[in-house]
Parts: C-alpha cells; structure tokens; sequence
C-alpha cells in the first residue's frame, strides 16, 4: 500500500507539470491577433483597474513569473515579458489578476498572505520533528510532525481558490479589453485550466503523503 502511494505521489505532480508544458509549448508558438507583448497586456490590465502604480519588471527562467504583493510588481519571465504570443498573453493576465485581488483584498490572498510565515516555519521544521520522535521513540512527537506536515496541506487548500480565481479575473480583463479573438481565448482558457491542475495535483500529492505517514506509524504502532 504505501509504495502504491508513493507512485501515484511521483506520477501525479509529473502529470500535471506535463499538461501545463504541452499547453505552454502549443501556445507559446501561436501569435495573438493584436501582436501585444506580455509586458503590454499586463500594462493594459493594470491601467485599467487603477493600478498605474504597480510595476511590471523583466525576471529570470521560465514560467517564473509571479506578483509580489509587499512589493508591488508583477514580475514577467524573459518569454513571457516580451512574447506576443496566446501563452504570454494569459501568463501576463493571470499575474494581474493576483495584483486586483490584492487591491480589492481578496479574502483567500489576505488568509494566505497571513499563514504563509506560520505555515514555512511548521513545514521546515515537521521532517525533524517526525526524526526526532523516531529518535526518542516517541509517538506523540511523530503525530506532532504529521500535523506539521499538514500544515501545508491547508496552505495549499487555500492557495487554489486564489489562483482559479485569478485565472477568473484575467479571462475577465482579456474579454473586457478585446485582447484576444474568440479562438485565442479558447487558447487562454486551457492554458490556465492547465496551470490549475499543477496546485490541484500539489494538494493530492500532499495529501497522499500525510496519508503515507499515517499509514506507516499506524502501522507501527498497532505492533506495539
């Protein structure tokens, strides 16, 4: 049973991180109509919420591109930031989706913003915890470290709705703008279904190993 799990937890992130480069690669490839780069489309959808005041920088790597709440940029990988393609245009717009739900204080950011500290302490330390317990053989120690582990479980449960919902929004600001054609826009949507999956396969794979934990010093201790 616990090697079953421990399959399905190497193949299900595989999976997903494959859905998302096969869209990412399809659509990378595909010119929207308007020839408006990454940068451009962001630029536009900011403006057009009141956020002329949140920057829009160039980043490192690929598919890095993130919203910095503290700060307040939204920073676009090389591809993304000057690609005119279906792909930079949705990657663009899902960034700016995270900088309207943090002007409006979107609930779920403002809870996950609040949990983050809390929740990359617990998760640092739960492993040791749970080597620790094995050390001192002590049960109790080890379920404290499951319970940490399952800290991140929850941080992950509340980062979904956040990135579905920003992934919402940009749908939204594309459609409002006329950024892209009807059939681009089928382009957006499965680039950013796909980008969902890969959050929705993190709180499976988290899932099945706080599942794999318990099982294993379940196990132990009914042998005791």
């Amino acid at each position: 049973m616990d090697f079953i799990i421990l399959i399905f937890m190497l193949i299900i992130p595989a999976m997903a991180q494959g859905f998302i480069l096969a869209n990412y690669n399809k659509y990378k490839h595909i010119e929207n109509k308007e020839n408006i780069a990454g940068f451009e489309v962001a630029r536009k959808i900011l403006d057009n919420n009141g956020l002329e005041d949140i920057y829009i920088v160039e980043t490192k790597g690929n598919l890095t591109d993130h919203y910095d709440p503290k700060r307040k940029v939204i920073r676009l990988s090389e591809e993304i930031y000057h690609g005119t393609s279906v792909a930079s245009l949705s990657v663009a717009a899902h960034e700016c989706g995270h900088a309207i739900q943090d002007k409006i204080g979107y609930s779920y950011m403002r809870l996950r913003s609040l949990i983050f500290p809390v929740v990359h302490f617990a998760t640092g330390l739960s492993y040791f915890v749970i080597f620790l317990g094995l050390l001192m053989e002590s049960l109790d120690i080890i379920w404290l470290g499951i319970l940490l582990v399952g800290m991140g479980l929850i941080f992950q449960l509340v980062t979904l709705p956040v990135e579905i919902d920003a992934s919402k929004r940009a749908k939204k600001e594309i459609e409002n703008l006329k950024l892209a054609t009807e059939e681009e826009q089928v382009g957006v949507s499965k680039m950013l279904n796909a980008a969902a999956s890969t959050y929705l396969a993190g709180i499976l794979s988290s899932a099945l190993e706080i599942l794999r934990l318990i099982l294993i010093f379940g196990n132990n201790n009914d042998r005791r």
